[in-house]
């Protein structure tokens, strides 16, 4: 018979084991995310190309995670609204964002965001997209060499759209200036529809962009590019000349890339990798992209956080030797 002062008894070691069994996930409870539907963040306008890469994408993952990817725009300052609320989001792994460059590493260059690219988790690179200048067909600017003639003899009268300071298409526009030691006169807009417009409507003499997207979004529209800041020709326009071959060794475009929170589980990021990867290895998926011109560039987690810690060093060296401030 038990006597009334018994108390049970419990080792430290084995109280240890019983609370970290508790605060364990379960196996299966961590086997069934996503439970929920998942947020994709695209820190630009709708139509333009992240737009474009970012719906192409939701569209296929959906269907390889069982659960809807909602797609929600949050344009504005180049990106960093949209990739504020990124960085603030609970890193679950149901809200993600779509990730482009320049402006993922440069913004915390720049300035001072809320987060900088320590404050992600990269998952992996979908679209590599190179940079171009294009004309009106009835521009008397016929060639790369032409644009660079009229900067130079006639100093403050080539205006050129871009989308903003730290962009892909700011840049473009800067390493021409700084190749060819010309001065162009930038014109920011919002995101790659106004400023194309804004060159069918000849308020520029010219616009930059990326070639998929204004490919896309100029069908039956007066825009000519002159060339591609690529360093090959592309698939997508074989007969557009590169800025090496007019001369001018200029590589500059848009990697879109799909990342989340810093702290997302390990399991989840997994998932959420494997199942892009299945996503860039379907065929149906490739055909959509080739419709509507974005050239597929499939980087898995390892390598797509590396090219961003790759990138994020030279422009840091790029600010500190000359400072992009117009």
């Amino acid at each position: 018979m038990s006597s009334p002062n018994w108390r049970p008894t419990v080792s430290r070691r084995g109280l240890g084991i019983g609370l970290a069994a508790l605060a364990a996930p379960h196996p299966s409870r961590a086997a069934s995310w996503p439970e929920r539907p998942l947020t994709l963040i695209v820190p630009f306008g709708a139509g333009a190309g992240n737009d474009i890469t970012s719906r192409t994408l939701a569209g296929f993952l959906e269907r390889e995670l069982g659960q809807p990817v909602a797609v929600v725009n949050r344009p504005g300052a180049g990106g960093e609204i949209g990739l504020n609320a990124v960085a603030d989001a609970r890193p679950d792994g149901y809200t993600l964002g779509n990730f482009s460059t320049p402006g993922i590493v440069t913004i915390p260059i720049e300035r001072r965001p809320r987060w900088t690219l320590d404050s992600f988790e990269p998952i992996a690179g979908i679209v590599n997209d190179p940079a171009v200048i294009a004309v009106r067909p009835d521009s008397p600017i016929g060639s790369i060499a032409d644009l660079v003639a009229t900067a130079r003899c006639q100093p403050g009268t080539v205006t050129v759209a871009t989308q903003g300071l730290g962009s892909a298409s700011h840049f473009s526009v800067r390493l021409l200036e700084l190749t060819a030691g010309v001065r162009f006169e930038p014109v920011t807009y919002l995101a790659g529809p106004q400023s194309i417009l804004a060159l069918a409507q000849h308020d520029v003499v010219a616009s930059t962009a990326n070639l998929g997207e204004s490919m896309m979004m100029t069908a039956g529209q007066p825009w000519r590019p002159l060339g591609v800041m690529a360093p090959e020709r592309v698939s997508l326009a074989p007969d557009l000349p590169t800025f090496r071959e007019a001369g001018y060794d200029i590589e500059m475009g848009s990697l879109r890339g799909i990342g989340a929170p810093k702290g997302v589980p390990e399991p989840v990021l997994d998932t959420l990798s494997a199942a892009i990867g299945r996503v860039m290895a379907n065929p149906d998926y490739l055909a959509v992209c080739a419709r509507t011109m974005q050239p597929v560039s499939y980087l898995p987690r390892a390598g797509y956080a590396a090219t961003l810690r790759r990138m994020d060093e030279s422009y840091r060296k790029m600010w500190q030797a000359a400072p992009w401030t117009r």
